[in-house]
């Protein structure tokens, strides 16, 4: 069993698979979001590849704990992905994610081009690491 995270943004969709045992999450790949279609058809492709069992939608959630437009886009894409892929589609908050992600990179020193291009699939590691440790704490 395989679990696979996404780190949902505007321009660029983050995707982060689990290993068989469902405790260590890995970066994969960024997919473009040309269309909302054209992205979940691709990732749906991945899942099936990587036979994954249960996917993972960060949810972006204001820090009041308050949902705004972007977590109505993820419960939208969500949804669509659900439909596309034949899969469960959890959605789980993603609260501070990037940034993380982001300040993981810079203390790698990292330079800013090269942080650009791996941030969305960190993000997505990110969500599903912490989906994973919290299903195995019960």
């Amino acid at each position: 069993m395989r679990f696979m995270g996404i780190d949902l943004g505007t321009r660029n969709i983050g995707v982060a698979v689990s290993d068989e045992s469902c405790t260590i999450a890995q970066g994969r790949d960024v997919v473009k979001r040309t269309s909302d279609k054209e992205a979940a058809d691709e990732i749906a492709s991945m899942a099936c590849r990587y036979g994954v069992s249960g996917i993972v939608v960060g949810l972006p959630v204001n820090m009041d704990g308050s949902e705004g437009e972007r977590a109505e886009d993820a419960r939208k894409f969500a949804s669509l992905l659900e439909n596309v892929s034949g899969i469960d589609v959890t959605l789980f908050d993603e609260r501070l994610s990037t940034k993380e992600a982001e300040d993981i990179l810079i203390l790698a020193d990292m330079s800013r081009a090269k942080r650009r291009r791996v941030i969305d699939k960190m993000a997505a590691q990110l969500i599903l690491q912490t989906y994973l440790d919290m299903r195995l704490k019960g």
